[in-house]
């Protein structure tokens, strides 16, 4: 689209140009919001945030609302008390 502008006393001609780009709905909110919550479909930004830093717990919190990632937590943590046990009982062999 060509645009006419006068400045001074001169007559410009500029081209404009429009873009259209596609977005999708989103919500956002920070990590300690989501604690306690179980969200499905998440896309967690770890980049580093504008003012301050991204601290691991921070992280954690973000990435454990995850479904897929508390089972796997919950996972780890059998194994854990598996091992304890087992060690335990290797500990009582004489």
């Amino acid at each position: 689209m060509q645009v006419k502008i006068k400045v001074g006393g001169q007559t410009l001609t500029r081209t404009v140009t429009r873009s259209q780009y596609p977005i999708t709905a989103a919500y956002a909110f920070t990590d300690y919001r989501t604690q306690g919550q179980t969200i499905r479909p998440v896309l967690v930004d770890i980049a580093t945030p504008p003012t301050g830093g991204l601290s691991l717990t921070a992280l954690y919190v973000a990435l454990s609302r995850k479904p897929e990632l508390m089972q796997e937590d919950d996972r780890l943590e059998r194994l854990d008390q598996v091992t304890k046990v087992w060690w335990s009982r290797m500990s009582a062999v004489p």
